[in-house]
């Protein structure tokens, strides 16, 4: 049988009393003033934080509930990070692994929430190292290169329309697929696509390099397309399009251009 854990020493205990009075003044409560205004502090910065990343979650709630959901959070949650820039990803796994659904919460809270976090990442994450990319590559032939500032992403809500005037109750039959992306200068923007683009922008976002002949062969084969050569030539005038959009770079050599594609 193990050991129990030994007792923490003094002034842990002390200080896990603290944050306790902190995080949660219903269950521990106190009449000393000082620290009512160390409370509010608190979480003031906290809010503050996550209302800059969360904008539009925070319009669409309102703001009583928000707050009672910024309080749920410091509350009930422990970050695993102590970097600022890190808290608004810990909201996101509050809401998907801890929250769980409450009746106060819309059901695309989570999604909603994630889809803002996106703007974030994008903004923390570095330019593409040009070196070894032709911007003017072939991307049939090429392995096309896609933009480390690109998220592809499909959610079961419209997360890109839903704000304080549109709040959808259930999920609508089909997924919403985006591509969200950043240029150089921090602008952020999204393109709603359809499931074969979602489909190619994933696979140009894998680890697997391939040509972009392969992709869109592979694509082809897996959708039964009769014409496998519509395919390859809406396929052409597509990635041409991310080229000019700058959600596709350019291209790589082929890693092995003797093994050819796919039939």
């Amino acid at each position: 049988m193990p050991s129990p854990a030994p007792e923490p020493p003094a002034f842990v205990r002390h200080q896990r009393a603290f944050t306790a009075r902190l995080r949660d003044p219903a269950t521990e409560p106190s009449d000393d003033r000082g620290l009512a205004v160390y409370r509010e502090l608190v979480f003031n910065n906290l809010e503050g934080l996550l209302a800059a990343t969360f904008p539009v979650v925070k319009a669409t709630l309102g703001e009583a509930a928000w707050r009672d959901l910024v309080r749920d959070f410091l509350h009930e949650h422990r970050s695993a990070t102590p970097l600022f820039p890190e808290v608004p990803q810990e909201l996101l796994v509050y809401l998907n692994d801890r929250r769980g659904r409450r009746p106060q919460d819309p059901p695309f809270l989570a999604e909603l929430a994630h889809y803002e976090w996106v703007e974030l990442d994008l903004s923390l994450q570095d330019e593409a190292d040009p070196a070894g990319i032709d911007p003017h590559g072939d991307p049939l032939a090429g392995v096309p290169v896609l933009s480390p500032l690109v998220r592809v992403l499909a959610y079961r809500f419209p997360v890109h329309r839903i704000g304080p005037d549109y709040r959808p109750q259930g999920a609508p039959a089909a997924a919403t697929r985006l591509v969200v992306h950043a240029d150089g200068d921090g602008a952020v923007g999204f393109l709603a696509v359809n499931a074969v683009t979602h489909r190619l922008l994933s696979g140009l976002a894998g680890s697997q390099p391939m040509t972009g002949r392969t992709h869109l062969q592979r694509i082809a084969r897996d959708l039964g397309a009769a014409d496998r050569e519509a395919i390859l030539t809406f396929g052409a005038d597509l990635l041409a399009d991310l080229r000019e959009r700058g959600i596709v770079l350019g291209t790589r050599p082929a890693p092995d251009t003797s093994k050819g594609d796919d039939p």
